[in-house]
């Protein structure tokens, strides 16, 4: 074996909450853990249990001056170069405990806590030139002033040498004392929308190599936005999930390319390694953006991206406000059946894809999910042969509705309005 086995985690896809959608940059203690204490309420029943603090955390003043990014803003760091959390955001945070405190009430919940970072080590580190924690060497040995974000400059790459993955080795020694379950690691790859801006396979293995030698189990998320199909293996090799897409939000275009994303990745998903469709824009999301308001899914849309991202295995990170969960969105999130097919499904395949139709399946325990898709701009009729599932039928249920579909024979027969789906469990 070429490389240390991954931590057992993500062994089922990951179910959480995730502060981007709604707060952007600049979300803080207090929003966070009510959201904490909200998940502990609603959905930790079912199965929901990381608490992300996304991009910026270590950014005093992100979200000002009508920005999401600040160019070259001043992190906070510690004398080793490593991130802590705005004080003035996160107050549980002073003296250098960093996010120790807030994790701990978290976990108090009987939920896990998680951290975003960008790749690399803080351009404000390099220009302080501070020591890397266990070398003789300081920050500008170990930065690549030549590898910096396109859309956010705070930090320089990691050159793939012992003193670089000193360096994270230390930050994720930190993020273990920490108590840190989950990190989101940014900045990957964006090989379609900047194409020099190759896939870091290299800092992500000194990433995963890291996140072993903690001693803590941590989900590893990448957020290449969207990663390529030809760097499956090494994603794969390193990773828990990688996202299949760019930022995904609530507009009918992006959810339809979606179905092309996940025919591609359908082979890739498996125990511990998930191709991530983003997050779910539902419910409350882009105050952060001082642009608030109710996702702009239909229902019929809504209902379709939980069907896909169910039966395909994405995980599942809500990106709306969960202190103002209303019902509907509730329903979503905690479909019992959507949610056994995502957690406890097998072999996702895509059976049929056209301009009109798209059909999928899964393996689940002593049943099949099947799941239809009308992404035409008009009613369809579809009638689906439920031979072409091999298996001897006796009930087909309809999972949103609860109740026994409709069959003539083997054929089953569903009306769909534009953008709707039906899911059913076939026994």
């Amino acid at each position: 074996m070429l490389f240390k086995k991954k931590n057992e985690a993500a062994l089922t896809p990951p179910m959480g909450w995730n502060s981007w959608d709604c707060f952007a940059a600049n979300v803080t203690e207090e929003e966070l853990l009510a959201n904490a204490r909200a998940m502990k309420e609603k959905l930790a029943p079912y199965g929901f249990q990381y608490v992300v603090c996304d991009i910026q955390w270590s950014e005093p003043l992100a979200g000002s001056e009508n920005v999401v990014y600040r160019d070259f803003a001043d992190l906070n760091i510690d004398e080793y170069g490593r991130q802590l959390p705005a004080e003035n955001r996160f107050p549980s945070s002073k003296g250098g405990v960093g996010f120790k405190k807030i994790s701990d009430e978290i976990h108090a919940m009987g939920l896990k806590f998680g951290i975003h970072i960008m790749r690399g080590i803080p351009r404000k580190a390099v220009e302080k030139n501070t020591k890397v924690l266990g070398t003789k060497v300081t920050a500008r040995a170990v930065a690549d002033p030549f590898s910096i974000c396109p859309w956010n400059g705070d930090m320089y790459g990691v050159k793939n040498t012992p003193e670089g993955q000193a360096y994270y080795d230390s930050i994720f020694e930190l993020y273990a004392s920490w108590g840190v379950d989950f990190v989101k690691v940014d900045d990957i790859a964006h090989e379609h929308l900047y194409p020099d801006h190759a896939y870091g396979e290299n800092e992500v293995h000194m990433i995963r190599k890291a996140i072993d030698k903690s001693g803590r189990s941590m989900v590893l998320s990448l957020s290449p936005g969207p990663a390529v199909i030809e760097k499956a293996w090494p994603m794969e090799r390193d990773a828990n999930m990688w996202r299949i897409t760019d930022d995904f939000w609530d507009d009918w275009k992006l959810l339809k390319a979606m179905f092309e994303r996940c025919e591609v990745w359908q082979r890739h998903v498996g125990e511990g390694s998930w191709p991530d469709c983003d997050m779910l824009p539902l419910g409350r999301i882009g105050t952060g953006f001082r642009a608030g308001r109710d996702t702009n899914f239909t229902k019929d849309e809504q209902r379709t991206l939980m069907n896909l991202w169910g039966i395909f295995r994405s995980p599942l990170i809500m990106g709306g406000d969960l202190r103002e969960l209303d019902d509907w969105t509730l329903s979503l999130l905690t479909n019992k059946e959507v949610l056994e097919a995502n957690q406890h499904g097998a072999d996702p395949t895509q059976l049929e894809r056209d301009d009109s139709h798209v059909v999928w399946t899964s393996e689940g325990n002593d049943c099949r999910f099947l799941a239809i898709f009308n992404i035409s701009e008009e009613e369809k009729e579809f009638h689906f042969n439920l031979n072409d599932l091999e298996m001897e039928v006796h009930n087909v249920c309809d999972i949103w509705n609860n109740s026994d579909a409709v069959t003539a024979g083997n054929e089953l027969t569903v009306k769909l309005a534009p953008h709707a789906s039906a899911m059913y469990k076939v026994r």
